[in-house]
């Protein structure tokens, strides 16, 4: 007990600086090996008629870009529940690198994006986000994907107050419609994501759930 209440004294952790470390190592890798392996390749356009109806907000890139404080904020938040769930949280978050990957390679996608001509702030943000980012890696969107893991990673969390578990929603949703309104993704690429955290999230719950009854047996035995 008294160990527990030290580990939660600090900021990160101690059995989640490995955990988190190995987390933003497979993203990165996921991320940019792929730009780098899928640089000659023909890419896919999954622009739909509802995509072409959104208008863009140049304003939305200070979510575009804040959104990356409240994912390190989370994701500190999460790990530090206890060892058990921050485990399962950023196992699922891996996995879900894993399968980002396998899209980004087997079916790469692109995208269109609009000539941003504003002089004001946010219109200078926006190119400057066009500039550093290119339209590749689209599907499914890892913003969504990483700002709904924010979200599920702390929902029904009774250590977690519920005027945060609802802020991280709408904030989450809000990083989801940036995504559009500021043509950095489609559709397709929001709902995407956000099915890749919920599936992979669910199974290593399972996993999680399976790993602590054979080792219950053991004990017993």
């Amino acid at each position: 007990m008294k160990k527990d209440t030290t580990q939660k004294k600090k900021m990160i952790p101690s059995y989640a600086i490995l955990p988190l470390l190995i987390c933003i190592a497979v993203n990165f890798t996921v991320y940019i090996g792929t730009d780098k392996l899928m640089e000659h390749r023909n890419f896919y356009d999954l622009t739909l008629p509802v995509d072409r109806m959104v208008p863009v907000i140049p304003a939305f890139s200070v979510i575009y870009i804040g959104c990356y404080l409240f994912w390190i904020v989370n994701y500190i938040m999460i790990t530090r529940m206890n060892r058990s769930h921050c485990y399962r949280f950023i196992l699922a978050d891996v996995m879900s690198r894993l399968v980002c990957g396998f899209f980004y390679i087997v079916m790469p996608t692109t995208n269109v994006r609009p000539v941003v001509n504003g002089t004001d702030i946010f219109s200078q943000m926006l190119r400057w986000v066009y500039q550093i980012d290119d339209p590749t890696r689209l599907f499914p969107s890892i913003h969504c994907l990483v700002s709904w893991f924010c979200y599920i990673g702390i929902r029904g969390q009774k250590q977690i107050p519920k005027w945060y578990q609802r802020f991280s929603l709408v904030f989450a949703i809000l990083v989801c419609v940036s995504t559009q309104v500021t043509k950095q993704h489609y559709i397709v690429d929001v709902f995407g994501g956000i099915a890749v955290a919920e599936i992979c999230y669910r199974i290593s719950g399972k996993i999680m759930e399976r790993r602590s009854r054979e080792k219950g047996k053991k004990i017993v035995k």
